[in-house]
């Protein structure tokens, strides 16, 4: 099945947070949102826009982007760029589809009068109609009403492949003029597709070109964040401008400090200091380390913070000097932070130094408490089925025995990236039989 909630399906009021529900819309990122113009009635109205399905995100106003006001024309035009008067980097966006062909099925979400918590009705696609595209539905009562003007129409919900917006329910007609659709003999639903809203909109054709996101990235990058167990130190290469550069964007409030490259050490050295909890009148000694003017304070190591800090350093390559900055990280390593290092070139300036003094030490010392966990998660279970005696001792560990030859093996090899290569093995195998323990 499909995702049965979505953050990115809106729902509108006009002028006043608590006014009436006038309409749908559709967030396609942090900053932006769709609707149809009728709903906004005016270029300088502020909207509010609430998050239906996910009652953790606050409620946001919002208003017309410049260039983003597109009222009904006779050649189909009914759009409004809407711009979040604060982001809302936390709620996934949609993802745009341009391509429509007919019959393709399709759903939209909307709230009608009475159904203020959304009401979905599914349909077809079927003819053009000038600019815009005619939405057959399998009985009159699944069309279209007021209530969803702006709702974003969706692709089937399957397995595995997730729900694309291709265009926004714009209107609906009856063939006897009747308010309601089920009181005509026919009644359609009409939609704008979002190929035709990307030829109108600059911000809309950008974000919905095949460049615009890295999805893979994304992914990737969530799935390190939410996992503790993940690597403590991640590089990566993000091209400026890039699809990845956006993906990376959207992801910065999952971020605890973030250093530019090139900006104040000194700063970074205040924030990161703001995660840490140490004794009072220490922050100076504190501060003195990290800078690399004093040794470390007695017992820094048990300063680190109960839940991990992730630090992004942004453009570590356009860093002028990034060797003393690698070293005040390497010191917050220390703390358990956790480090993604972004190089906007391959190759960059630092590249070898971040590899051989934060990557390989990080991934070493996390491939030997995952020994150390497996070893205890296997003698536990032994215990548990009462199997530890004398002449069995030897063996309840076998596994992580067998790992930890393997680590030792690792420390011999002399080339730093079939090095790395082996150690990223040795910490899936262990994270494997981990999760096999039940141990996360």
């Amino acid at each position: 099945m499909g995702e049965l909630r979505a953050d990115w399906r809106l729902r509108l009021r006009r002028e006043d947070a608590h006014g009436p529900v006038c309409g749908a819309g559709v967030l396609v990122d942090q900053y932006t949102a769709l609707t149809c113009a009728h709903v906004v009635r005016r270029p300088d109205a502020v909207m509010w826009l609430e998050f239906a399905e996910n009652s953790g995100l606050e409620p946001v106003s919002a208003r017309v982007l410049p260039g983003g006001w597109l009222p009904e024309r006779e050649n189909g035009e009914d759009v409004a760029v809407l711009r979040l008067d604060s982001p809302r980097p936390q709620a996934r966006r949609a993802l745009l589809e341009t391509g429509l062909w007919g019959g393709m099925e399709v759903y939209a979400t909307g709230y009608a009068e009475g159904f203020d918590d959304g009401m979905s009705l599914w349909g077809r696609i079927g003819g053009a109609s000038g600019e815009r595209v005619q939405l057959d539905a399998v009985t009159k009562s699944e069309v279209v009403r007021a209530g969803f003007s702006g709702a974003a129409v969706c692709t089937r919900p399957r397995e595995g492949r997730p729900t694309r917006v291709v265009g926004l329910v714009v209107s609906w007609r009856g063939d006897l003029g009747e308010l309601l659709p089920e009181d005509n003999r026919i009644s359609f639903s009409y939609l704008i597709p979002m190929e035709r809203i990307a030829e109108l909109s600059p911000v809309i054709r950008e974000l919905s070109s095949p460049q615009a996101w890295d999805h893979g990235f994304e992914e990737r990058l969530t799935r390190w964040f939410d996992d503790p167990d993940g690597d403590p130190v991640k590089i990566t290469v993000v091209p400026p401008g890039s699809g990845k550069d956006r993906s990376l964007r959207h992801l910065l409030h999952r971020v605890h400090v973030v250093h530019r490259g090139g900006a104040s050490r000194p700063d970074l050295v205040d924030h990161a200091l703001d995660q840490v909890t140490f004794p009072a009148g220490e922050y100076l000694a504190y501060w003195d380390w990290l800078r690399g003017a004093k040794p470390a304070p007695a017992q820094a190591a048990d300063r680190a913070p109960v839940r991990p800090v992730t630090v992004l350093v942004d453009g570590l390559d356009e860093e002028p000097r990034p060797g003393p900055l690698i070293e005040l990280l390497a010191r917050l390593r220390v703390f358990g932070f956790r480090l993604l290092l972004v190089f906007r070139h391959e190759g960059g300036p630092g590249w070898t130094a971040s590899r051989d003094r934060l990557l390989r030490p990080a991934l070493l010392h996390h491939a030997d408490t995952l020994l150390a966990r497996l070893r205890s998660a296997e003698f536990s279970r032994a215990i548990r089925r009462d199997i530890v005696d004398s002449a069995s001792l030897d063996s309840v560990t076998e596994t992580a025995d067998r790992h930890r030859a393997a680590r030792h093996l690792i420390d011999g090899e002399q080339d730093p990236q079939r090095q790395l290569t082996r150690l990223r093995a040795l910490i899936r195998a262990l994270r494997a039989d981990l999760r096999h323990h039940g141990d996360r």
